[in-house]
């Protein structure tokens, strides 16, 4: 049975690669070399598979090299989007930075002047209220004048009368109630004096004080603008701060708190106001200026918070915005894997700066990071900072936003020179565009 087969199948052969011979001649000798089916078709085989190995790993490169030059042509797309918004985001921050600015200035201004005219409606009330008492003691001296008046016309009548009944008496009588008449009419003269001098000054008063009250409202209309200045002022820099670190994902209640106990001091400028030292309900000038008082300290609070965490790019020169934060290839290995932080990239020696107030846990070399420097922050707050080509701070060193920490660099593992920034919070890796992006319209 196998030898049908084999004869079957070396027939089938032998019509398709018949048995060939090649001849090896040299000048002495002749030899030849049998091509036997079985070996033809071997040699066939074998050529075939390297034909088409050679085809498909052809392909392969082709198929990669273009997917390779459309992913550089994306790559580089997306670098200059990316540029693009941080251009733009760069130019918004300068601009929200001196509006900020501005509204300061505004708000200062209007402080001071609130403080003025807080002082001259003191005066005023002050001035009223002499005034009102000066009205009270002409009053009363008038009253008494008119009393004496009336008194001394009653005493003029009875001396009639009684020179009516003695009709002409004695000449020394006469004379004395003559004298005493002249007398009682003098009196009454100065005393109609005194009264039309006193009704004088009572219209004076008046008018005084009709003025003072006019000029009055019209101090405390000025007042409610410039309360109204201020309560805008506060609102205008007050609600974007709070929606910054509410777009951070940071509770601001709790940092306020942990703020306000850190830097617990009372006294100064910020006690409230109180007029009064008769134990007067406060009016409502002075509880609207309170509650402006305390929201200058919640402004100042959020101030300082904003000053702890890392609201702030690193890099204040120009770069290359070059990695984004999460999966990305890995540039090394071509892998997936999970990128940490974000990239700026720019030429070696750049300067770098803090992004919050904090205290160096670390400034040094690290695997994979190279030249690395770590700063603890408030909050549970830690920024990175990698690759690094010089540092300019150590460990313990106390920094503020905007301190200078060392260089860009290509130190690490890297392809080329840039800075590797990272945000953790509680130890976990977060977008550190979330941060950049929130002080966007503050800072």
């Amino acid at each position: 049975m196998r030898t049908r087969l084999g004869i079957k199948w070396h027939g089938l052969l032998e019509k398709y690669f018949p048995e060939r011979r090649v001849f090896l001649k040299s000048d002495t000798d002749t030899r030849f070399i049998r091509l036997r089916p079985g070996t033809q078709v071997a040699a066939f085989a074998g050529g075939s598979f390297v034909i088409a190995w050679a085809i498909i790993a052809t392909a392969i490169l082709l198929m990669d090299s273009i997917g390779s030059g459309n992913f550089r042509e994306q790559a580089k797309r997306d670098q200059s989007t990316y540029q693009d918004r941080l251009n733009d985001l760069s130019a918004q921050r300068d601009s929200r930075a001196q509006e900020a600015l501005a509204a300061q200035e505004r708000f200062t201004a209007a402080l001071t002047q609130i403080s003025i005219m807080q002082s001259e409606l003191l005066s005023s009330e002050t001035r009223r209220r002499e005034l009102e008492t000066g009205i009270d003691v002409i009053q009363s001296t008038l009253r008494r004048t008119m009393k004496d008046r009336e008194a001394a016309k009653a005493q003029i009548a009875g001396l009639k009368e009684q020179v009516e009944i003695d009709g002409g008496g004695a000449g020394a009588t006469h004379t004395a109630s003559s004298a005493s008449i002249d007398f009682v009419a003098e009196a009454l003269a100065r005393t109609a004096a005194e009264r039309d001098q006193v009704i004088q000054d009572a219209e004076d008063a008046l008018l005084a004080a009709d003025e003072l009250e006019t000029e009055i409202a019209l101090m405390r209309e000025q007042n409610d603008q410039i309360f109204r200045q201020l309560e805008e002022a506060m609102s205008v820099s007050v609600a974007p701060l709070d929606k910054m670190f509410r777009s951070a994902g940071m509770p601001t209640d709790r940092i306020i708190e942990q703020i306000r106990r850190g830097y617990s001091g009372q006294g100064g400028p910020l006690t409230p106001l109180t007029f009064s030292t008769r134990g007067e309900e406060p009016s409502p000038d002075t509880m609207r200026a309170n509650r402006l008082l305390n929201q200058m300290d919640q402004l100042n609070l959020y101030r300082i918070a904003a000053q702890k965490a890392p609201f702030a790019t690193p890099v204040k020169s120009a770069f290359r915005f070059t990695s984004q934060f999460g999966p990305r290839r890995d540039p090394k290995t071509g892998g997936r894997r999970m990128h940490n932080g974000v990239d700026f990239a720019a030429s070696v020696g750049t300067p770098l700066y803090a992004t919050a107030d904090g205290v160096v846990t670390h400034a040094g070399w690290q695997s994979g990071y190279g030249r690395l420097v770590k700063i603890q922050h408030e909050f549970g707050i830690e920024t990175r900072y990698a690759h690094l080509s010089r540092l300019k701070v150590k460990v313990g060193q106390r920094v503020s936003r905007g301190d200078r920490i060392g260089d860009m660099g290509a130190s690490g593992r890297v392809t080329g020179v840039h800075l590797h920034y990272e945000v953790r919070v509680g130890g976990k890796a977060v977008n550190p565009m979330i941060y950049i992006k929130a002080a966007n319209d503050v800072f």
